[in-house]
């Protein structure tokens, strides 16, 4: 019996040490917590959620829109460049990789088409703000043919732009979220071959 209390007041003792460390550890990075913006915690639960289910990292950072069925992808490009241009965000740049890889391969390759999305002021006030949001700039939206044939809209997820961190100052938040939400709204209309 006296081995059995010896064993559960060593494991007792250990717990107290490693729950000290812990505490040790732990405690400045929940202080640096405090200073990010409120949604920050719940969306790199969701990213970390998502990597798990889609076990990429990647896909956890992007918004993804199925094209409907019947759109081409030339009813999509038609799309994308009038909606930014009825939404005020300039087309600065289109990266047909599609047509570059068949030229260097001499093989046909899926549609895959960057367009290079910037609204230059708001990237100006983002850049004033830190340096790495040049990683974000300018928007991009990728139409990509899946191995299915299934035309797809792809963007990076702007949420960790805009709530990753520090809170951003008011009005560069609201900017910042005037952005997003005009790539979604790109996106989404375009999917369905929306003018």
């Amino acid at each position: 019996m006296s081995q059995i209390k010896n064993i559960f007041a060593f494991v007792g003792i250990v717990s107290l040490i490693l729950f000290g460390v812990m505490s040790v550890k732990i405690a400045p990075v929940i202080e640096k917590l405090y200073d990010f913006d409120p949604h920050a915690i719940k969306l790199y639960v969701d990213i970390a959620s998502r990597a798990l289910e889609e076990r990429s990292g990647v896909e956890a950072m992007v918004i993804k829109v199925p094209v409907k069925k019947g759109v081409s992808p030339g009813d999509v490009d038609d799309s994308i460049k009038i909606i930014a241009n009825e939404l005020n965000i300039k087309n600065v740049g289109e990266l047909p990789m599609y047509k570059e890889v068949q030229a260097l391969s001499g093989v046909p390759f899926r549609y895959a088409k960057i367009y290079l999305l910037c609204d230059a002021m708001i990237a100006a006030s983002l850049l004033n703000h830190s340096d790495g949001f040049s990683s974000y700039l300018p928007c991009r939206i990728s139409v990509i043919e899946d191995a299915e044939g299934q035309l797809w809209l792809y963007t990076l997820n702007m949420d960790i732009m805009i709530y990753g961190g520090r809170p951003l100052p008011p009005a560069l938040k609201a900017d910042a979220i005037k952005v997003r939400d005009t790539i979604i709204e790109i996106m989404t209309r375009a999917a369905q071959g929306d003018f």
